[in-house]
């Protein structure tokens, strides 16, 4: 009996024939599974973030971009942990963040953030303490990173992963990250900010 999982691909199912393909798995190290590791660490940061951001403001514009953001990053990384629990792969590696993209001896992101666009413990207490204007030049200025970050990561597996659900997730990440990069420069711009 052949199955379509959520992924795409066609597998099969043990039957009484016993002659059913079994299911074809990435490995353990694999891109497909470092990316779903690593992109779901990711996008937990920033809907931790938007949450953040969504108690510290009132501007409408924002808000809204915040819960954008935080549903369809929460929707994203649910998925990708789907397919790590599919595969019967961990959600953890031994090795370093982003090593399935040759960057395993790279340095970490910026003072010590797990991963390149991730914001530090310091720079998420500054937004839990600022409000208003100052609440939302630093949400979007953090947002812009990660998601530039994110954009990078996603462009790895996109060249990278075999599973083809897979890349065209990545495909589509890259897209809406570098339209609401654009989005958010022009908010900022908007309340008198720079990116940086």
């Amino acid at each position: 009996m052949a199955v379509l999982l959520a992924g795409g691909a066609v597998t099969g199912c043990a039957g009484s024939g016993g002659d059913e393909p079994a299911l074809k798995v990435p490995g353990a190290e694999s891109a497909d599974a470092g990316f779903a590791r690593d992109m779901s660490v990711h996008h937990q940061q920033a809907v931790e973030m938007s949450f953040i951001v969504r108690d510290r403001t009132k501007d409408e514009e924002v808000r809204r971009l915040a819960y954008d953001i935080a549903q369809t990053q929460a929707n994203q990384r649910g998925m990708l942990l789907g397919w790590l629990d599919l595969w019967e792969l961990p959600k953890v590696s031994a090795k370093p963040p982003m090593a399935w993209m040759g960057m395993g001896d790279a340095p970490p992101g910026e003072d010590g953030a797990l991963m390149p666009g991730m914001a530090t413990n310091a720079q998420l207490e500054r937004l839990r303490s600022d409000s208003g204007r100052g609440a939302e030049v630093r949400y979007l200025r953090l947002m812009i990173a990660h998601h530039k970050g994110g954009v990078h990561m996603a462009e790895g597996c996109v060249r990278q992963c075999a599973e083809p659900a897979e890349r065209r997730l990545a495909r589509g990440m890259v897209a809406s990250q570098e339209s609401e990069i654009e989005l958010m420069t022009g908010m900022l711009k908007k309340r008198g900010a720079t990116v940086s």
